[in-house]
C-alpha cells in the first residue's frame, strides 16, 4: 500500500484558544477492542480511536471470527469469540501498530494453530524479540525473521511463568498477562518500572482477575471474559500537543473536555505544570477503573521555565517527549531529556529526527545515545520538516510551528493519521492568527 505523500503548511499563531474533545484514547482502545473481540458476548464502545493503529487491530480481530460493526459516530460494535479463536488462512497485517502485534502475539500464542503476523515497513524494523523471549518461557514456538516481523507463531496449550521485563514495557507486560489468561496457573509479570496500566484495569473491566503489587501484576488463568459497553477516553497523548501549544503562548486558554487521566499517563499534566503552565482538572470521575476528567490550561505571562526528564519519568512519558522536546527553545531554561534510548526504536529514531528538524529550524540542540539538551531563549524560524513517516513527529513539529518566525512546511504530514486523523483540522480550529 503506497501512502501518497502530503505537506501540510504551517503558518504562526497569536493564541491559542477555545475547547475540544479529543478523539478516544489510543491505548485503550487497542485494548477494548482486543478483549472484546475474545469475549463472549457484544460489547459496545463509544468514541473509539480513529486511528488506523486501532483499525488495525480490529481487522485482525475480525480475521479471526471476531465480528465488528462500526458505526458513522465512531462507535463500535464487536461481538467476540467466546475464547476460541479461528486461524485465518492469510496472514494477519498489523499495519505499523506494535501494539497490536505484540499484545495480539500472547493472546494467540495459547490458541491451537498457526499465525502469522505481517506489518508495514517501520513495523517490520522494530524490535519484536522482547515478546519472544516470556512467550518461549512459557513453551510457546514464535519464529522471527530476523528479530522483527513477519513473525509465525504456533501456539497451543502453555505453562505458567514468573517474568521479569528487562526493559520497561506495556506491550510485552499485556502481551505476557494475555497467553496468562489462558494458561493454567498463575502467571506473573515484574517490572521495575511501572508501565501504564490500561491493560490490567481492562482486564478487570471484562470480568477477569488480576492481582497487583507495587511492583508486579499476576494473573490467574484460565479466565473467560464478558463483554461490557463502554465510552472511550480522549487520548492523553493526543492532548500533549494541544496542552503544549496552548502552553507556549502568554494568554491561551485551553479547555479539553472528557480527557483520559490515567496517573500511570498523566505525567505529562505535572511536567508541563512544572514549566509554569496553569493547569486545571475538573470533573474528574472513574469510569470501568479509568480516571476521566476535563482539563483547563493558560501559559504563564513570563513564559515556561526548564525542565529535566530523566528515569523513570522519561519511561513514562516516552510518546510525548517530542513534543516537550520541539516547544524547549521556546522555554527560558531549556529542556534535558536522558534515559530514553527507547526513543531510537520507535516509528522512527526519534532522537535524532527531533535534533534534525530542529536544526532546520534554526535551534540549537545537543544530542545524545540516550536523549537530548534543547538550550532555551531561541528564536525559531518557519522550514521544511522532514516527518520521517513518524506521526509523533509530524505533530510536535505542526505545534513548535505555532511560535516560529515564517511559514513552516510539514513534509509528510500524512502519517499523523496513523494514530490521530483529525489533527490538523483540530489545530487549525484552536490557533488564533
Amino acid at each position: 500500500m503506497h501512502t501518497v505523500t502530503q505537506e501540510r503548511m504551517i503558518r504562526p499563531a497569536r493564541n491559542v484558544l477555545g475547547s475540544l474533545r479529543l478523539p478516544g484514547d489510543k491505548s485503550i482502545s487497542h485494548r477494548y477492542g482486543m478483549l472484546a473481540a475474545f469475549a463472549e458476548g457484544t460489547s459496545r464502545f463509544t468514541n473509539f480511536s480513529t486511528g488506523a493503529d486501532c483499525a488495525s487491530t480490529l481487522a485482525c480481530m475480525e480475521s479471526l471470527g471476531a465480528k465488528i460493526t462500526r458505526h458513522e459516530d465512531s462507535s463500535v460494535e464487536v461481538t467476540g469469540v467466546a475464547g476460541h479463536v479461528t486461524p485465518a488462512d492469510h496472514p494477519l497485517d498489523c499495519g505499523n501498530s506494535g501494539s497490536t502485534m505484540r499484545m495480539m502475539s500472547g493472546l494467540l500464542a495459547a490458541q491451537p494453530g498457526r499465525f502469522t503476523l505481517v506489518g508495514d515497513a517501520s513495523l517490520s524494523r522494530r524490535p519484536m524479540e522482547r515478546i519472544r523471549k516470556p512467550l518461549e518461557a512459557m513453551g510457546a514456538c514464535l519464529t522471527l525473521t530476523e528479530g522483527h516481523a513477519p513473525l509465525a507463531i504456533d501456539g497451543g496449550p502453555l505453562r505458567a511463568i514468573d517474568y521479569t521485563t528487562p526493559v520497561p514495557s506495556a506491550q510485552v507486560k499485556t502481551c505476557v498477562l494475555l497467553a496468562g489468561l489462558q494458561t493454567e496457573g498463575v502467571t506473573t509479570v515484574r517490572e521495575a518500572i511501572r508501565t501504564r496500566d490500561h491493560s490490567e484495569l481492562a482486564l478487570r473491566a471484562f470480568g477477569a482477575t488480576i492481582e497487583r503489587t507495587a511492583e508486579s501484576v499476576s494473573v490467574r488463568g484460565p479466565q473467560a471474559l464478558q463483554a461490557i459497553d463502554a465510552a472511550v477516553p480522549g487520548d492523553i497523548s493526543s492532548a500533549a500537543f494541544f496542552l503544549c501549544a496552548a502552553a507556549l503562548f502568554p494568554g491561551s486558554s485551553l479547555v479539553l473536555d472528557a480527557l483520559g487521566m490515567n496517573p500511570t499517563r498523566a505525567a505529562l499534566l505535572d511536567v508541563i505544570a512544572g514549566l509554569g503552565a496553569r493547569i486545571a482538572v475538573l470533573n474528574l470521575e472513574e469510569k470501568h477503573a479509568e480516571l476521566v476528567g476535563t482539563v483547563q490550561i493558560s501559559a504563564p505571562a513570563e513564559g515556561l521555565g526548564s525542565t529535566q526528564i530523566t528515569g523513570a519519568l522519561a519511561a513514562q512519558l516516552i510518546d510525548e517527549l517530542p513534543v516537550l522536546a520541539a516547544i524547549a527553545p521556546y522555554t527560558r531554561g531549556g529542556i534535558r531529556i536522558r534515559d530514553a534510548k527507547e526513543l531510537r526504536v520507535k516509528e522512527s529514531d526519534r532522537i535524532a529526527l527531533v535534533a534534525k528538524n530542529l536544526r532546520a529550524m534554526g535551534a540549537e540542540v545537543a544530542e545524545f545515545e540516550d536523549g537530548l539538551d534543547v538550550p532555551g531563549g531561541q528564536k525559531l524560524h518557519g522550514a521544511p520538516i522532514d516527518a520521517g513517516g513518524d506521526h509523533r513527529i509530524a505533530m510536535a513539529f505542526a505545534v513548535a510551528a505555532l511560535r516560529a518566525e515564517g511559514e513552516t512546511l510539514i513534509q509528510g504530514a500524512e502519517s499523523a493519521a496513523i494514530s490521530f486523523p483529525e489533527f490538523f483540522d483540530l489545530l487549525d480550529q484552536v490557533a488564533e492568527r
